[in-house]
């Protein structure tokens, strides 16, 4: 370690003679992405065998010995802030949060400090290895700022790229735990409606023919009173999605400002207990390690403000 430079002796493995250079550095080098070493090999930061490399699909030896130069990672431009964090799990590459109602994940216009980013630059520090050369998280999904529940963040540059194929590819198993108005008949169903801003409200999200293609199964887990308790498995993850698309049924969950109504039946409770977010909780996150390959598996338990209505409108 030199001055914040890092140097990383790696063998290409027998198994990858003959491959691209990037690829094959990528598989002996699994704290980087393949997209990271190829940008490294382009700028004259690897050698191998016969010296300095600069070509990054050049073929790859097997069993030759190269050396990667890594500069440290430039800082962040945010700042890291002492925010507490209920962490759920979290090793050298990843870490898995359950974040409260509130916490707006991402700086922004309007929230320039004070979230996820900022509180995980903190708690992470010098654990980041850099996404794409900066010293960040690596966001891969989001939750609005008022729902709550479990969000996984990358540490390093090739688990966020491992994470993000898998979003993608949508095989993260992510379900929704959310209390709406009235009880869905039939109790369990799909909603296939594509989403995008809507031409009205720019700050809406909208059922619109030209939008992505958006996906969401529900399953009605407990009836209330006037309203019930409905678990959303996302098989993609739009923003807004849930909300959208259980409004667009006409169960729109309870508390919601921008897409809901307060119906007769709940105003007193919702007002009662100040209730004035959207009853929607990220209950449970599956996926698999992108650097081990194991599954993971995460559950969160109800917030108190969720469980509290549930309570009153329990049955």
């Amino acid at each position: 370690m030199d001055r914040g430079v890092s140097i990383i002796e790696a063998r290409i493995a027998g198994e990858a003679d003959g491959w691209r250079l990037d690829r094959a550095l990528a598989q002996a080098v699994p704290t980087l992405s393949r997209e990271r070493i190829k940008a490294l090999i382009s700028s004259g930061a690897v050698t191998g065998p016969d010296g300095l490399i600069r070509d990054p699909a050049r073929k790859a030896p097997g069993g030759g010995a190269f050396r990667i130069t890594v500069p440290a990672p430039e800082p962040a431009h945010n700042e890291a802030q002492a925010i507490a964090l209920e962490v759920v799990y979290e090793d050298d590459h990843l870490i898995v949060i359950d974040k409260p109602a509130g916490l707006v994940v991402h700086p922004a216009a309007g929230n320039p400090d004070g979230t996820l980013v900022n509180a995980l630059l903190h708690h992470c520090g010098g654990s980041l290895s850099g996404i794409g050369g900066v010293a960040r998280p690596g966001i891969v999904h989001r939750i609005d700022k008022d729902t709550s529940g479990l969000m996984v963040a990358a540490k390093t540059d090739r688990a966020h790229v491992g994470l993000a194929r898998q979003f993608k590819a949508h095989s993260i198993n992510r379900r929704y735990q959310a209390i709406v108005a009235g009880r869905p008949n039939p109790p369990t169903g799909t909603v296939d409606a594509p989403l995008a801003r809507s031409p009205q409200n720019r700050k809406k999200v909208a059922i619109v023919a030209e939008g992505k293609r958006a996906v969401t199964h529900y399953r009605l887990d407990r009836p209330l009173r006037e309203a019930a308790m409905v678990e959303c498995r996302l098989e993609t993850g739009r923003t807004h999605q849930v909300r959208v698309h259980m409004a667009s049924i006409g169960h729109p969950l309870l508390g919601d400002p921008v897409y809901g109504r307060i119906r007769p039946a709940h105003r007193a409770v919702l007002e009662t207990l100040g209730f004035t977010r959207q009853a929607l909780h990220a209950a449970h996150l599956g996926f698999i390690h992108p650097i081990n390959s194991h599954a993971l598996a995460f559950e969160s338990v109800l917030p108190a403000d969720m469980q509290e209505l549930f309570n009153q409108l329990h049955v």
